[in-house]
């Protein structure tokens, strides 16, 4: 339903994309999640037709939008938009909100639609009430109705949550994603909060300097990180020291990591690396498992309650530090040794990086 093909875009000398391609099938929920400045939202501009596209070209339905020497004007795009402010009208009813796009239909189809959209997002009962009586989560419903009303080939939504506060958002971005899968829509998403990328997306492209530096699902971003800046920004993490043991064997001060797949090892087996090369190993806070049992000691350097569970950074004997989650009930101080040992389903190692090398570079 959506691609882009090797779409590049510069301000004067800076570039901000480079030849982004992406593929949306049809029904699928699409994210661009990145830090500010990384581009997704020019990516979001270029596909609603709002800006100019100096090369590559994108397609909608098999049609092409805009290319080299073409490019249709945005209201002829068939697209639905969902922006950060909601954009309603502040002197029109919530329901003529919702019916503002359906001036080509009959009063009787055009009723139906509407009545049909608020049922969808749940506000009936606010059909009368203006923008300004509803909450924030209710207008960006509203927002959301008015988007879907004339059945858009397309559906793009542009930091949708981030006026709300965070409990609101992760409710909101679950309810949007129940209602896009009703409709069959397929969309596509621009974020900075992982938690909403994940939460919404059936494939997110994690974005860094104009480039998409994986896209994925969510699951394999998290636990098959294709290279050092997606390690870093998905999920928290350390990447521990530790050198090849075989092709499928790494050790770390932790202990031998065993299992090694040659897509999660840099791009190559860790045989590619040699026998003996130094690595550096991707260590999730649910890797490290409490175990008042296990030798194994680490000190309690910081702590941060987080109602169900603690977010405990240990310091270990070589002084690396490692995160781990243990549940709230184990409540350890500040500078006391816990046991603990490993429970890794997915040893991510990446060559390991000379002294001063930024750690985000691919």
């Amino acid at each position: 339903m959506l691609n882009l093909e090797n779409v590049a875009q510069a301000y004067g000398r800076k570039q901000v994309l480079n030849n982004v391609s992406l593929a949306l099938k049809a029904g699928e929920i699409g994210c661009l999640l990145g830090p500010s400045g990384c581009g997704k939202t020019t990516a979001l501009r270029l596909v609603a037709g709002f800006e100019t596209l100096q090369s590559g070209r994108i397609l909608v339905g098999g049609e092409e939008v805009c290319g080299p020497n073409h490019s249709l004007p945005p209201e002829k795009r068939r697209l639905g938009l969902v922006f950060q402010d909601y954009a309603l009208f502040p002197h029109l009813t919530v329901e003529a909100n919702v019916g503002f796009g359906l001036s080509a239909l009959s009063r009787a189809e055009r009723d139906r639609r509407v009545g049909d959209m608020l049922r969808l997002v749940g506000l009936t009962r606010e059909a009368g009430q203006f923008p300004h009586q509803l909450s924030g989560g209710q207008q960006q419903r509203v927002a959301l109705a008015r988007a879907l009303a004339p059945k858009p080939r397309l559906l793009l939504l542009d930091e949708p949550f981030s006026n709300l506060d965070v409990e609101l958002r992760e409710k909101l971005s679950i309810e949007v994603r129940d209602i896009l899968k009703h409709e069959g829509m397929t969309a596509l998403l621009v974020t900075h909060d992982q938690h909403e990328a994940f939460a919404m997306a059936d494939q997110v492209g994690v974005m860094h300097d104009g480039v998409i530096q994986q896209w994925g699902t969510p699951y394999d971003l998290y636990h098959r990180p294709r290279n050092r800046f997606v390690a870093s920004f998905i999920g928290q993490g350390v990447l521990l020291p530790g050198v090849v043991m075989s092709a499928h064997q790494v050790k770390v001060e932790l202990g031998l990591l065993q299992g090694v797949d040659a897509a999660e090892c840099d791009g190559a087996s860790c045989l590619g690396f040699g026998i003996g090369a130094d690595v550096e190993v991707l260590i999730r806070p649910d890797d490290i498992l409490h175990d008042d049992a296990s030798p194994l000691q680490a000190e309690v350097e910081r702590r941060a309650f987080r109602g169900a569970d603690f977010l405990y950074t240990l310091r270990l004997p070589s002084g690396a530090r490692v995160l781990t989650q243990v549940p709230s009930h184990h409540d350890h101080a500040i500078g006391e040794k816990i046991g603990i040992r490993l429970d890794v389903d997915h040893v991510v190692a990446f060559r390991r990086m000379p002294a001063g090398t930024p750690q985000a570079n691919p």
